[in-house]
C-alpha cells in the first residue's frame, strides 16, 4: 500500500495526529479511537514481543470495512503513516507505529460457520482460537496456526502451515475469498471468480495489497478426536532417536500424523532438552501405535492424550506467550534431518544462553509435516511460491535487555545462514535438482 509522492507520510507531529483524531471521531461510525491519554491505550500497544512495542499517536479499533476505508483515506489526507495490527505476533514491528496511527482489527473477531457448505467466514481480527472453537461446534476444522493466539490474518496471508497440513495443505489452499480494503479506500471482494489477480496476490503477499476485513475458508470434516501432546527428552542421550523417528514419520505417515521437534532449556533440566510435540488425527490407540517407537524412548515428561482438535493449537501456547523480548527467524531443511547438524545448533544455542541474559527460553522448532498435499498445488498458482518437500525451521531467541537486541538478531541470522549451508549440502547430495534452487524461507517465520 504505497502512497503517491505527494502523499508520502512525514514524521508525525502531535498536532497533526490531533487533527487526524478529531476528524476520525467525527467520521467513524463503529470504531473506538484511543490516544496516549485514553483509558486502555497502554493495553492497546502491547505486542507479542515487548521489543516491538511503540508509542502510537493513535490506535483505532475499527469495527467495519467502511471504517477501515475511512481511516485509510483520512491518514492519507493528513499525511500520517499507519500500521495494521491483528494478532500482533509480528516480531519485526510491522504491527506497531512510532507516533503514527495503528488500525487495530482486534475488535473484529466474529466467526460465522455455514454447516451446509462447510464454509467459515472470519473477520480480520480473529485469532485461531476463535476459528477452531467455532468450527468445532459443527464437527469442522481448518488448517490453522499451531499456536492459537496467532492472528488468522497474518498466518493466512503468509501461507499457513498447521497440524492438518499433511491432509489438507496450507491455510491459503482452503481460502475461498477475502473482503479487502485497498489503499484508495475501495472495498473489494477477491476470489477465483472476482478480482482474480488480486486474489492471486493476497495468497502469499496479502500484507502488501490492503487490509483484509473478512476471510472465507473451506473447512474440513473433523468428527473424531485427536491424540496429541508433548514428550520431553534429554538432548544428550535421546536426540538421535527423536530425529530418526521424525525422519521416518514423514516418510511413512498417510498425512494424519505430524511432529514438531523443539530444542530448548526447560527449568527442570540442567541441559538442553528435545521437546517432541506430536499429533495424530485419530483416537488414542491409533496415536500410541504410530508413535510407539518415540514413546519407547522413555520421555521424562509425556502429556499426550486424546483431546478435541479445537484444543490442539493451544499445546505450545505456554512456551510462546505474550510478553518478554523475542524474535523469529525462518530457515528450511531437507529430510532426513541430520542429528549431528542439530547437535551443532545446540552448541550455538548454549553459547547464546551463556552470553545473553534471559535467553534460556530460546527455542529451535523443526517441523515434520507430510508435504505431498501442499506440493500438489503449483508454485505459480498464487503469490506464495515456496512449496516443496522441504521443511521449516523456526529460530526463536528470547532475551530480557534492550541492549542485547542486535546481538540476538545477529545470532539468529547466523543460525539461519548455517542452516542454509546445510541445505546446500543436502542439495549437492541429492544431485543438485533445479527445484531446490527456489527454496526460500517461510515468510511468517522470517
Amino acid at each position: 500500500m504505497i502512497a503517491r509522492e505527494d502523499e508520502r507520510s512525514h514524521e508525525p507531529t502531535v498536532d497533526a495526529v490531533a487533527g487526524l483524531v478529531q476528524e476520525l471521531r467525527e467520521t467513524l461510525k463503529t470504531s473506538t479511537i484511543l490516544t496516549p491519554w485514553s483509558e486502555g491505550y497502554e493495553e492497546s500497544i502491547k505486542r507479542w514481543s515487548d521489543g516491538v512495542e511503540k508509542k502510537a499517536g493513535a490506535v483505532v479499533y475499527v469495527g467495519s470495512a467502511a471504517d477501515i476505508s475511512a481511516t485509510i483515506l483520512l491518514c492519507r489526507r493528513h499525511l500520517i503513516s499507519f500500521n495494521v495490527a491483528g494478532g500482533k505476533h509480528s516480531s519485526t514491528g510491522a504491527a506497531s507505529s512510532d507516533g503514527g496511527l495503528v488500525i487495530d482489527l482486534g475488535k473484529m473477531r466474529k466467526v460465522d460457520v455455514d454447516a451446509t457448505s462447510k464454509t467459515i467466514n472470519a473477520q480480520g481480527g480473529c485469532i485461531w482460537q476463535d476459528v477452531d472453537e467455532a468450527a468445532a461446534k459443527y464437527d469442522l476444522a481448518m488448517v490453522g496456526g499451531t499456536v492459537n493466539h496467532t492472528g488468522v490474518g497474518g498466518l493466512t496471508l503468509g501461507g499457513g502451515y498447521g497440524w492438518l497440513s499433511g491432509r489438507h495443505g496450507l491455510t491459503i489452499d482452503g481460502l475461498l475469498k477475502v473482503q479487502i480494503v485497498l489503499a484508495d479506500g475501495s472495498i473489494k471482494t477477491a476470489s477465483e471468480d472476482e478480482n482474480a489477480d488480486l486474489f492471486w496476490a493476497v495468497r502469499g503477499a496479502g500484507h502488501c495489497f490492503g487490509v483484509v476485513s473478512e476471510f472465507t475458508f473451506q473447512a474440513h470434516d473433523q468428527r473424531n478426536p485427536v491424540w496429541a501432546g508433548q514428550m520431553i527428552f534429554p538432548a544428550s542421550t535421546k536426540l538421535d532417536g527423536v530425529v530418526a523417528f521424525g525422519n521416518n514419520l514423514v516418510k511413512t505417515t498417510n498425512g494424519d500424523s505430524a511432529m514438531v521437534l523443539g530444542v530448548t532449556s526447560p527449568p527442570f533440566l540442567n541441559e538442553p532438552a528435545v521437546v517432541a510435540t506430536v499429533f495424530h488425527n485419530g483416537y488414542k490407540e491409533e496415536g500410541e501405535r504410530v508413535f510407539k517407537d518415540l514413546i519407547d524412548l522413555e520421555p521424562l515428561k509425556n502429556t499426550t492424550e486424546q483431546r478435541p482438535y479445537c484444543k490442539v493449537n493451544g499445546m505450545m501456547n505456554h512456551a510462546v506467550g505474550y510478553g518478554g523480548r523475542k524474535f523469529s527467524k525462518g530457515a528450511c531443511f531437507m529430510l532426513p534431518l541430520s542429528a549431528d547438524f542439530v547437535r551443532s545448533l545446540i552448541v550455538d544455542l548454549q553459547k547464546l544462553y551463556a552470553t545473553v541474559p534471559g535467553s534460556k527460553k530460546s527455542i529451535l522448532l523443526f517441523e515434520f509435516f507430510k508435504p505431498e498435499v501442499w506440493c500438489n498445488v503449483p508454485n505459480d498458482a498464487m503469490a506464495f511460491n515456496n512449496r516443496g518437500v522441504h521443511q521449516n525451521l523456526m529460530i526463536g531467541p528470547f532475551w530480557t535487555e534492550a541492549e542485547d537486541e542486535q546481538a540476538v538478531k545477529l545470532w539468529a541470522k547466523q543460525m539461519a545462514k548455517k542452516t542454509r549451508i546445510e541445505l546446500e549440502r543436502a542439495k549437492i547430495e541429492a544431485g543438485s535438482p533445479k527445484w531446490m534452487d527456489s527454496i526460500g524461507e517461510y515468510g511468517n517465520y522470517d
